[in-house]
């Protein structure tokens, strides 16, 4: 029998690369794989729907299944992370607790991308900074971001600014311009067409800055034992007539990604990835924290973390109503 032939865009993840290479195939499917930085990834598929199967924005996602975008998730979630500790400060800053925040300017890649989200959730109910109470800095323009594609308007009541295409996230909190930004990521990631910052990089910018959360481990085992979960920004997705016409193609795609991280789970010992939380020399401590998985598939498992995602979009306006778990994942993915 002839399988059916899809093309798959996603950043390359340890835990999804036994898929990706053929090592754990997917039952019935050949997939014609596109590595693409994640930025680029959902701009590319909100925008123009190039790919059947995608990696995705949980929050996009939510946004988009909003506004009558037609995709349907499976719950694989290839990238989890603790989104606020992406926050840095200039290195000669006094604010030294993320409660200093109140009436502070904080820069942002993207106002609806998923780390912004859980990171404005996290200072508002752990913190107790209010969205409202600071002025928010964003990066990408509107014809390659994210909310282009999707319709984004800035919140009613929100303070909110674009940052000037001949500045940056970086550049603005090294000049002061910034209090705290989320720039972890432009000093490491690969560069690409979205984001700016992973292009000015000045010599000298990463010295000037620091992490607002500089003890990861005790940040970390604080957010856990307060929210009992590690916050996801990724999903995939099923583009909707794919959908339609091949329904068996969800539940065997989440079968073989599932597959695929049990492969990576056996490798965790001898070959540390480089993204787990608190880096690979931790792997002992992060499994004390997280468990012994750290990066669960599964509606069940992950209930918590989707409902308090689906809080937030809500809360801060981003989706008009609180979205259903069944409007969001296939059906033959709703038990599992």
């Amino acid at each position: 029998m002839k399988k059916l032939q899809l093309s798959l865009i996603s950043a390359r993840y340890e835990r999804i690369a036994p898929l990706l290479d053929g090592t754990t195939p997917v039952e019935g499917v050949d997939l014609v794989w596109t590595h693409s930085n994640p930025s680029e990834t959902f701009w590319r598929q909100l925008r123009f729907g190039e790919f059947e199967v995608s990696e995705m924005s949980m929050s996009s996602l939510l946004i988009a299944k909003s506004r009558g975008h037609d995709m349907v998730a499976i719950p694989v979630f290839p990238s989890r992370r603790f989104m606020h500790m992406a926050l840095y400060v200039h290195k000669d800053s006094a604010i030294e607790h993320a409660g200093e925040l109140a009436g502070k300017r904080i820069g942002v890649g993207e106002y609806q991308q998923t780390a912004a989200l859980w990171t404005r959730g996290t200072l508002e109910h752990d913190f107790g900074v209010s969205q409202y109470g600071v002025d928010w800095y964003m990066e990408r323009s509107e014809e390659l971001s994210h909310g282009g594609a999707t319709g984004f308007t800035p919140p009613e009541g929100i303070r909110f600014h674009r940052i000037p295409k001949d500045k940056s996230l970086v550049s603005m909190l090294v000049d002061r311009e910034l209090d705290t930004a989320m720039v972890l990521s432009a000093f490491h990631a690969e560069r690409n067409v979205i984001d700016r910052s992973t292009h000015h990089r000045r010599e000298g910018d990463a010295d000037a800055v620091r992490p607002l959360f500089p003890d990861t481990m005790a940040e970390g085992r604080r957010y856990v034992e307060a929210h009992e979960f590690v916050p996801v920004n990724h999903c995939f997705v099923i583009r909707g007539d794919v959908h339609e016409k091949y329904p068996w193609l969800a539940f065997n795609l989440y079968a073989a990604f599932a597959k695929a991280k049990e492969h990576w789970l056996q490798q965790l010992p001898q070959a540390v990835p480089s993204d787990l939380f608190f880096g690979p020399q931790y792997l002992e401590q992060t499994r004390a924290v997280v468990g012994p998985d750290p990066f669960p598939y599964g509606i069940k498992d992950n209930a918590a973390m989707l409902e308090t995602l689906i809080d937030y979009s809500f809360e801060q306006k981003l989706t008009p109503r609180k979205l259903e778990l069944e409007e969001i994942f296939a059906p033959s993915t709703l038990d599992l």
